[in-house]
């Protein structure tokens, strides 16, 4: 599931952070680019994307049949895939810090060598079948640009959730049993979870536990901007017309994609800490 690891070149002297943290993450995306799994992921959206455009109809009926796809293939994917990068690459951050860099650069750009790859694989995996099929209108083009962004950004998110992991579970095999762990709680648990509290607290005011909830969750989160934007926020049950309230306005909106990013730089900011402590 890794890559082999391209040796980067030994400087005259030690580079700068913005330069090391940019050579690191080049490095890294030949190897990440290289990978079966990268190759075997962008196949299988791509693949799935082109059928649901073939028999779901219109852009946005696609792109509504698209999204419990994507919101349980992405995690997965960027968690198994960026938590067995990280370990893959154990030699390579010894070998790269005997030198006197800095490790914050080193592992921005570990991070970034693992998520962009990943994030145009996810982009052009979505964005191509419709292309191919020309299934990009008026209504459809808003729908999928958001649709990409919150993609993108479920993408960094699980990948700094996933790095957080492989740095603070030194072993290979329990760190990808905890990165699975988390994506079945957060993908599959987590709703189930919500609806307990729901069902079990019906006659008190929910609207704003509700709302905490769906942003503890960035799965959550990215489904309910979703179906806010595909016009479907029936299908969310009770809550709906609560998250319409809060997140059916364009400021709403920004409110909660400026959440989605928290859920990026607080795992990212986590995991960079750790990094920098731990003892290799």
């Amino acid at each position: 599931m890794t890559a082999a690891v391209t040796p980067v070149r030994a400087a005259a002297g030690p580079p700068g952070a913005v330069a090391l943290a940019r050579t690191v993450a080049e490095h890294q995306w030949r190897d990440v680019v290289r990978s079966r799994w990268l190759i075997a992921y962008a196949l299988v959206l791509a693949v799935a994307t082109e059928l649901l455009l073939r028999l779901g109809g219109s852009g946005p009926s696609a792109l509504l049949s698209l999204l419990n796809v994507v919101l349980l293939l992405v995690p997965l994917v960027a968690l198994v895939l960026g938590t067995a990068s990280l370990h893959g690459a154990r030699e390579f951050t010894e070998l790269l810090l005997v030198q006197p860099i800095p490790r914050r650069a080193l592992f921005t750009g570990l991070w970034l060598g693992h998520a962009v790859p990943l994030a145009v694989a996810t982009l052009l995996a979505i964005a191509l079948p419709f292309a191919v099929e020309r299934a990009i209108d008026a209504d459809t083009a808003p729908a999928l640009a958001l649709f990409l962004v919150v993609a993108v950004l479920l993408v960094a998110a699980f990948t700094a959730l996933a790095f957080l992991v492989a740095t603070a579970v030194v072993d290979r095999a329990r760190g990808l049993g905890a990165a699975i762990l988390l994506w079945l709680v957060l993908g599959l648990v987590y709703d189930g979870v919500v609806l307990a509290v729901a069902t079990a607290f019906r006659d008190w005011p929910l609207e704003k536990p509700m709302l905490v909830l769906m942003v503890l969750n960035p799965i959550d989160l990215a489904r309910t901007l979703l179906l806010l934007r595909l016009d479907v926020a029936a299908l969310m049950g009770y809550t709906g017309a609560v998250f319409r309230m809060a997140f059916g306005t364009a400021a709403g909106m920004s409110v909660a994609i400026a959440a989605l990013v928290a859920w990026v730089a607080l795992p990212w900011w986590l995991a960079a800490r750790a990094f920098d402590r731990r003892d290799f």
